[in-house]
């Protein structure tokens, strides 16, 4: 497994002890895959740190990678907007980390990310 890319209904899932997430990241850490995590994905999902524990410990995680939006990736992810026709940098942040980790997607809402990109393979969680 070269990994997964989360995006924000995944992290919420996590957040409400979903089986399916849990069991995709178990298996992500027992085969010591990197878990890709957008930062604009972390942004729209964290509210309360202290009490996101189950957030807070994946961020930490040593194979977990936090991707930050810098000007290379605001650049592909306006591009991205533009040829797609649609507005949301976080599923478009999201797209872009994982076509350039080559991962699947943890995702609750496939479709909005197929319509960025619709060779975008998915795990529906």
């Amino acid at each position: 497994m070269p990994g997964v890319t989360l995006d924000a209904g995944a992290l919420i899932a996590l957040e409400r002890d979903d089986r399916r997430v849990l069991v995709l990241l178990a298996r992500a850490r027992e085969t010591g895959a990197r878990i890709t995590l957008p930062a604009t994905v972390l942004a729209q999902v964290v509210r309360a740190p202290a009490r996101q524990v189950r957030l807070a410990r994946l961020v930490r995680q040593p194979t977990t990678d936090v991707v930050p939006l810098g000007r290379v990736d605001a650049t592909s992810v306006g591009r991205l907007l533009a040829a797609s026709g649609t507005a949301d940098i976080v599923d478009a942040h999201v797209v872009i980390c994982a076509r350039r980790a080559a991962q699947q997607v943890a995702t609750s809402d496939p479709e909005d990310l197929r319509v960025l990109d619709p060779d975008v393979r998915v795990v529906r969680v």
